[in-house]
């Protein structure tokens, strides 16, 4: 596919790229196979006649979601088999998706954790209504159910995301403030800083797939948090270096040990101190982070 062709089957693609990118991402958690997904989304669409489509934007949405489900059903497999805790591919995103609170919000790597615990159609309907505000016939057409049967599959998904969402979070500036507070603890190594940053219910989820060194359960408590961190690269001898950034529409830290990338850290900041570290070391996951351009997701 060119993005140069000028036929209004490709023009309308590239219209809605993004939109469709951020249906699969949020749907997958997976920057790698949502490529994948609108790559299948293209192949189907260049079949369609599209004097026969009276909404071109709902039926690209229609073909990226019945891709993504299908996807994401195959994909539980591969899920059981993860070595350690599975955490969303990070994407480096751009100002305009940290301005937009519910996007950022949606991407988030909390809220994605959440996502994970419904099942394919619930988080395909919950994606759609709530992230994309998409009509409930469109969606009923998309994951092949009537109207009536995706208003309770979204009433009750919404009620499932509601009880596990994260409480209310705080300004950019806030988490940005609590991030910056945190790099520097975590360069100097100074254990008080960390401990006076960090919730005491503070919970780490760190993700290495099997390739690189993670905790393989969560660490749950500031002591315990602050011991694995410390402890780990004063064994180790590194030197630590911490990049802020933004991934997933959030502040986030680059993390290098002697000058080499070794992965992203996200936070979840409440009342100004870190009560989530979302960190990711697997090696595959970190390919979007080295791009030059940030993604735009709408």
């Amino acid at each position: 596919m060119s993005e140069h062709t000028a036929d209004p089957a490709t023009e309308t693609f590239v219209a809605h790229r993004n939109l469709l990118f951020t249906v699969a991402y949020e749907m997958l958690g997976s920057a790698a196979d949502a490529e994948d997904v609108l790559q299948e989304t293209w192949l189907r669409w260049v079949e369609v006649d599209l004097e026969q489509v009276r909404d071109q934007r709902a039926y690209l949405v229609r073909i990226t979601t019945r891709q993504s489900l299908n996807r994401l059903r195959t994909m539980t497999r591969r899920r059981e088999a993860y070595v350690g805790p599975w955490l969303p591919e990070p994407l480096l995103t751009a100002p305009d998706v940290a301005e937009d609170v519910d996007l950022a919000e949606s991407v988030s790597m909390a809220m994605m954790l959440v996502l994970e615990t419904l099942s394919p159609t619930e988080r395909a309907v919950f994606v759609l209504r709530e992230a994309f505000d998409v009509g409930y016939d469109e969606i009923a057409a998309a994951v092949d159910k009537s109207p009536a049967a995706v208003r309770q599959i979204a009433h009750r998904a919404r009620k499932h995301v509601d009880a596990r969402r994260p409480r209310q979070s705080v300004s950019p500036g806030r988490a940005r403030a609590a991030l910056e507070a945190f790099r520097r603890a975590l360069e100097t190594r100074d254990p008080q800083h960390l401990l006076d940053v960090l919730a005491p219910e503070v919970v780490l989820v760190s993700d290495g797939g099997g390739v690189k060194r993670a905790a393989l359960h969560p660490v749950i408590g500031a002591d315990k948090v602050t011991r694995f961190y410390l402890g780990r690269s004063a064994k180790a001898g590194f030197t630590i270096a911490c990049e802020p950034t933004v991934v997933n529409g959030n502040p986030a830290l680059l993390v290098r040990l002697d000058g080499e990338l070794d992965g992203m850290m996200a936070v979840r900041v409440e009342d100004a101190r870190i009560t989530g570290l979302y960190y990711v070391r697997n090696p595959e996951k970190l390919t979007h982070l080295g791009q030059e351009t940030p993604l735009t997701l709408r």
